[in-house]
């Protein structure tokens, strides 16, 4: 695994831990036995030169434990969204680069107004990141985040002992980490609850430190030293770099 990591573009800055990495072609993922979803989703923003229609193919990830694996039903009348963790509009370069990024194991169950609103421009305004001339590439970490002095609810029949029921996170989070052309390294890092907000984005900024605590997670942790470790315990105003 750690050869295979070590060959994958993604991963230049770190690997977080998981039950299960997953390597697609186009970004990495560390799923959750115990949460039946993804901790972590690990890619490189796509530059966007060419736009495909969505694929829309939702589909199981059968690389995944039967016991652990969401299925298509688990979401079925559930009034929550399949929610990307890697975006679709990512992806648009080829059709299988976007095809996979609806796989299950690359979702999460979002309430619909978050994923359509703040999760949406979210993610719109990460490839406005990255499109700027002097951004060379941009990584992003993103994963769902879970309270343990909340309640958990689950959608899915959880009295069903066959079936898998997903816990709905109470949060989502989004680590980006760019590369700029003066060689320096910048990150930004957001925390917003899984709830209709009207709140602009840049009030859910948090250090990359607080991630981590939250998630239990180490994010980008290739990158050491004194610099580095005050760049992950600030907030960088959006986008300065």
């Amino acid at each position: 695994m750690h050869y295979q990591s070590s060959l994958t573009r993604e991963t230049r800055y770190g690997l977080p831990a998981a039950d299960q990495i997953l390597f697609n072609r186009y970004y990495v993922l560390g799923y959750s036995y115990y949460f039946r979803q993804a901790k972590w989703a690990l890619e490189i923003v796509d530059p966007g030169k060419t736009v495909l229609e969505r694929a829309d193919n939702f589909r199981p990830d059968y690389r995944i434990p039967e016991t652990f694996r969401a299925d298509l039903g688990v979401y079925e009348g559930s009034g929550f969204d399949r929610g990307h963790l890697v975006s679709s509009a990512n992806k648009r370069e080829t059709i299988i680069q976007n095809s996979e990024t609806f796989l299950l194991s690359n979702m999460s169950p979002q309430r619909p107004m978050f994923n359509r609103g703040i999760w949406k421009k979210l993610e719109a305004a990460v490839r406005i990141l990255n499109a700027q001339p002097k951004v060379l590439e941009t990584y992003v970490l993103t994963g769902p985040l879970f309270y343990f002095d909340t309640e958990v609810r689950m959608i899915g029949d959880e009295n069903d002992a066959i079936a898998v029921s997903l816990p709905i996170p109470h949060a989502y989070f989004k680590s980006i980490l760019i590369e700029n052309d003066t060689g320096s390294i910048h990150m930004w890092s957001f925390i917003i609850e899984n709830k209709i907000t009207a709140q602009p984005l840049e009030s859910f900024l948090v250090e990359t430190s607080k991630v981590e605590k939250i998630s239990g997670l180490f994010i980008w942790e290739t990158l050491v030293g004194t610099k580095m470790s005050k760049e992950k315990n600030k907030i960088r105003r959006m986008w300065a770099h």
